[in-house]
Parts: C-alpha cells; structure tokens; sequence
C-alpha cells in the first residue's frame, strides 16, 4: 500500500456538497424557456413515427366531414320539399287545379301580392294543389340518415387511430425518458429534487398524452369542419359567406390576444406544481422526522404557501383562456343575428329557398363552432405544450460521459488491484476538493476511509464507481483506466452496500437475488446464513416469501441493512464497499456481521466507509481523510502510537476525551 497527496488546504463543500438532493432548488424560482412554437414544432416532430396513422386520421377526418358537411344541405332539401308542399296546397285553394308555377306567380302578381309572387317564383317543385311529396321527403331523409351514420363510424375509426398513435407516442416520450435517467450523471440528481423530477416523468407527461389525445383528431376535425362548411356556405349563398366571414378576423385576434396572457400562467403552474410535489415528496419521506421534531406547523405553512402559488397560478391560467370561449360564443351570436335577418329578407325576395336559409343557419353553426373548439383547445394546448418544455429540459439535461467506443477488457480473473494516481476533483470549479490524490489497494487489501463528516470519504468511492468522473489524473483497476471500461463491465465487479437501505417491493428472497440473475433459493438462503439474516427471518410468518415494500414493512433498519448486506454477499464481486454498512446494526449483531464480513473480505479489496472506528480496527489499512486529503494512513495499532488525527477520533469515541476533533 503506497500513498502520496498534496496536503493544500481545499476548501468547501468537502465531500461533495453539504446539500441533499431534496435542499436544492426546492424553493428556487423555475426557469422555463417559453418558446411556445419551438417546443410545439419539436413535440409534433415525437409523433413523426406515426405518420402513417396520422395520415388515415387525416383521410378519416376528410371523409367524415364531407359526410357531416353534407347533411344540413340533404335537410336543406327536405325543408323545401315540406315548403313547397305547403305552399301548393295553399296556392290549389285560390287557384285551379293543375296549373303550373308560373301561371301561379303570374295569378298572384296579378292579386297585387308581388312579395309572395317572388317567394313562390324562387321556390322548386311548386304545383298548385299538389300537397307534400312524402314518397320524396322520405327518400331525403333515408340518404340523411346514411350520412349521418357513415359520419359516426369515420369519426369513430378516427378516434380509435388517433388513440392507438398517441399512446405509442407517449410510451416512446416514457421510454426515452426511462432511458435518459439512466444516463443522467449523478449531480444531477443531487440538484433536483425528487419531487419535481417525478412530477416531470409523471403529472407533465400524462398532461402531454391527455393533450395530444383530445387536440390531435379534434383540431383536424375542426379545420377539415372550417375547409368543408366555408365551401359549401359560398355554395349556397357568397353574399351570407361574406357576411359569415366578416366575424372571423375578429374571432381570431380576440382568441390570439387572451392565449398570449395565458400561456405565461400555464408555465407557472405546472412549475409550481412541481414544487409542490417536491415538497410533499419531501415531508412524506421524513415524516418521522418532521414529526419528532415538531415541524409539523412548518411543514404545513410551507405547503399552504405553495399550495396558494399553485391556486394563484392555476386560477389566472384557467379563468384568462377559459374567456375564449364565451368571447367567442357573443361574437357568433351576433353572427347567427345577422345572417338570420338577412336570409330571411333574401327568402322574401325568391333569391333563395327557406331550405337554403335553413342549411346557411346550420352551416354558420357549424363554421363558428369549430373556431370555438380551436381557440378553446389553445387552453389544453398552451397547457400541454408547458408541460412537454418540462419534459424536454430533462431530455436535453447533460448526461455523462458516454462509455468509450472501444472499450478495453479486464485480465481475467480481476485481482482487484486498484490504485488513484494523481487524482483531481472538484463538485464546484471554484471550490478545491481533492487535490493530487494517490493511493494504491492491493489485491486482498481491506482499506478503511475514516474522518469527520464532509472530509471526502464517500467522494472517492463515488470517484472509483465512476458516479463522478475525475477531473485530472486517472483511476485503474488491475491496471486498467476505468474510463476506458464501461461503467456496466466496471459496476459489474463491485458490491456496494450504503448507510441509507434501499428495497424495492417484493418478497424477502427477492430482494436479495435483487443483484444475480437467476439466482437459487439455495444460493439466496447460503447468503442469508452467512450474514445473520437467516436467523429473523425463520421467524417470519411467510419466511423468505414475505413481502416488503420500499419502506421495509414491519422490519427493524438493522434488518433491512442485513438484507442488504446479503445482497452484496450473493454478487460475490471482487471488489467490496462498504459505505456505513454497520450503521443501522445493533452491537450484538454488529459482531455477528462482522465475522461475516471477514469470511466476505478474504481474497478481496474491499473499501469500508465508517464513523464507528470499531468496526474497521481490523483493516489492512486505515486511510485518514481531512478536506479531501489523507493525512494519515497505517494499521489500527500504528495509528494509536502515532497521535495524530487517528488516534483523537478514537478516543472521542472510546475514552470520551475532550481533544477537540479537527
């Protein structure tokens, strides 16, 4: 074991920084980008693999708008045939019967009833006497009907599509962003807190499925509806069309001016909804804490205040973009008013048939409605589209330093020489931390990393785990720079186990074959044996098979850290750590599990992290870390008869001495 350092003074944060990945951020205003159009381009361009369905959506959305569109037109016509019906029965009381149209209209000119002449005169089918033509009306209606059905089933083969193209669009966003977390380097975690990522990978990408969902077939439908009615409006009649048309500018900017102050207020609160969940993530993890020390008023206050934000935000951002559509809905009232009136003078005048006037009123219904629901989607747009800029920070976030190309091999089998050599970092550019480190495991070595909190400890196992990448100098195993190894080949021949537990749900057994695929029962039970937790857990009703969750159920944290241990145990790496691995372990069984480290550490290097120097005096040797520097290094025996740093965290813990720790 060799070892040299560049004893500089280095300077906070040492070990890594003083906050946890909760403190960070938490109250720190969110910066968004707001680029509306950018990330409305960019989240059209994730349904770009499903352009075929999108294109039967299109031809479906086509078909069932011509199908739609043509309906009031078909009643347009069965309207006249009930009129004019009505009229010849009325016309055959003053007039013979058997006559025609125009001898009709010339009848009635010549009664000086020239207003109802000209209605009569631009009316079809007009034969004095005649009555309704039933056999006529019902064929018109029969073909309605089949419009009408056949615009259902479009529309619903259109719904089916465009659910099926977005939800695989959202499993891609939900697979890319599973894979981008495992990318992520670990600062940044440590700068996000956990309750806002999870709302990003949760809350912001439902929100962007639930938009996608009710926009994609409904803002097609909509245009296609806008395209189809305008034409057949300028069919029927230009003048009413241009009528029709001179509320659309007005429409628009009305819509365009209330969606520019709402899209501000949609950021805002999916950012506070964010915070809110970072601090409810928060509270609920240390409930126990928050309530042994009587924070529970604070905790509250805090949710109340970003409750309020979320409230203030959320209500500006709904009651502005929900003013469309009632805006919107006046503007097309007075529309209907005006095209009501002058059709009906234009009946009067025979320039059009009441079924005209009756299909323009449908028709203007029709044109107006669609421009509601597009400007009304701008609220579930504006909100989406929020929310997938939220998804797409995380997605451009800088990931860590891909594995090399080419990666290089271990000598088989790995010896587990590991050696720092001249090693530079620094969690911050302006803040020294380790500076000019080198040190040599060998082979079989137990290392033990000991100091006060923040001296650098944990800093190098996250160092030689390649959590962090170095900033000078290299790191090798075996003779190997570990950068030019992949981090799974790296990972792959090292156990780790950490002071804070962690276990997912499932039984007991499954936790510790958590780390060895395929692993037997008998290979899991051997594990147990050796390290004591075979012993608590026969007492369990349901034995290995018993099911715990990610808070460990009803089992002591001394429990849970021993299934964890026992995980390490089965990996059977060549390369152990130990961050306070003991920590949460009684005395009695801190004796048992170190008799069971010894048999583990027997043919490997193993690094073990610890306050409680009891548990390392039996270490090959002890490196002693202040500000990021080893300041001592030796065997437990060497290190007392030396005095140093050593020898005074010993007795602070043993002989409760009052030497002042460094």
């Amino acid at each position: 074991m060799s070892t040299t350092t560049d004893r500089r003074p280095a300077g906070p944060p040492p070990g890594g920084p003083r906050h946890g990945p909760m403190a960070m951020g938490a109250g720190m205003p969110v910066q968004r980008s707001m680029d509306f159009r950018g990330s409305l381009r960019r989240l059209l361009g994730v349904l770009r693999p499903e352009r075929p369905r999108l294109v039967a959506v299109l031809v479906l959305g086509v078909l069932s708008v011509a199908a739609a569109v043509t309906g009031p037109k078909l009643l347009g016509q069965a309207t006249d045939v009930l009129f004019s019906g009505v009229v010849s029965r009325a016309l055959g009381d003053v007039l013979p019967a058997g006559g025609t149209q125009e001898q009709a209209v010339e009848a009635l000119r010549a009664a000086g009833q020239g207003t109802f002449a000209d209605m009569v005169g631009g009316m079809s089918g007009v034969v004095p006497g005649a009555g309704v033509d039933f056999t006529r009306l019902g064929q018109i209606l029969l073909v309605v009907l089949a419009v009408y059905v056949a615009a259902f089933v479009f529309g619903w083969l259109q719904g089916r599509i465009t659910a099926h193209a977005v939800q695989r669009t959202v499993l891609r966003m939900r697979t890319d962003v599973e894979a981008k977390l495992s990318r992520l380097p670990l600062a940044y975690y440590d700068r996000q807190p956990r309750g806002e990522l999870l709302s990003r990978v949760t809350n912001d990408i439902d929100n962007v499925a639930q938009t996608m969902q009710q926009t994609l077939s409904q803002l097609v439908t909509s245009l296609l509806t806008v395209v189809g009615v305008l034409a057949m409006m300028f069919w029927i009649s230009p003048l009413l069309a241009v009528v029709a048309l001179v509320t659309v500018p007005l429409s628009v900017v009305v819509a365009a001016l209330i969606a520019k102050r709402s899209q501000p207020q949609f950021v805002e609160q999916w950012a506070a909804t964010g915070r809110l969940n970072a601090h409810i993530e928060e509270m609920f993890t240390g409930h126990a804490l928050v309530t042994v020390f009587g924070r529970q008023r604070e905790s509250a206050a805090t949710f109340a205040e970003q409750n309020e934000k979320l409230y203030a935000a959320s209500f500006k951002a709904q009651f502005i973009s929900g003013t469309i559509q009632p805006a919107l809905g006046f503007i097309s009232n007075l529309n209907y008013l005006v095209i009501a009136v002058v059709g009906g003078l234009r009946v009067a005048s025979g320039a059009m048939t009441l079924g005209d006037v009756q299909a323009f009123i449908q028709y203007s219904r029709q044109f107006t409605q669609p421009l509601t629901q597009i400007a009304s989607m701008a609220n579930l747009l504006q909100s989406g589209v929020a929310s997938a800029e939220r998804v797409f920070e995380l997605l451009d976030a800088d990931e860590q330093e891909p594995d090399p190309a080419q990666p290089a091999t271990l000598p088989q089998p790995v010896q587990g020489r590991v050696a720092f050599e001249g090693v530079h970092f620094r969690y911050e550019a302006d803040v020294p931390l380790i500076e000019d480190l080198s040190v040599v495991a060998e082979p079989g070595q137990t290392v033990a990393i000991v100091g006060p909190t923040g001296a650098g400890k944990t800093t190098l196992v996250n160092l030689l785990m390649r959590f962090y990448e170095v900033d000078g100098g290299r790191i090798t195993l075996d003779g190997v720079d570990t950068r030019r190894l992949t981090r799974d080949d790296l990972r792959g021949q090292m156990g780790m186990v950490l002071q804070d537990t962690w276990m997912y749900e499932g039984s007991i057994a499954d936790n510790i074959a958590y780390g060895v695929d395929g692993a037997t029962r008998e290979q899991v039970v051997e594990a147990a044996v050796a390290t004591h937790v075979d012993r608590f857990v026969r007492t369990l009703p349901e034995g290995y098979d018993t099911v715990v969750d990610d808070e460990g159920g009803s089992l002591s944290a001394g429990e849970k850290q021993l299934i964890t241990i026992a995980r390490a145990f089965l990996a059977d790496p060549a390369i152990l750590i130990l961050d306070e691995a003991t920590s949460s372990v009684d005395t009695r069984t801190e004796v048992l599990v170190q008799h069971a480290m010894n048999r583990l550490r027997a043919g490997r290097t193993a690094f073990v992290i610890a306050h409680r120097l009891s548990t390392i005096r039996d270490a090959d040797v002890i490196l002693v870390m202040e500000h990021g520097s080893i300041v001592e290094k030796g065997a437990h025996e060497d290190l007392l008869a030396a005095d140093g740093p050593y020898a005074r965290l010993y007795r602070s813990q043993f002989a409760a001495a009052s030497t002042p720790v460094d």
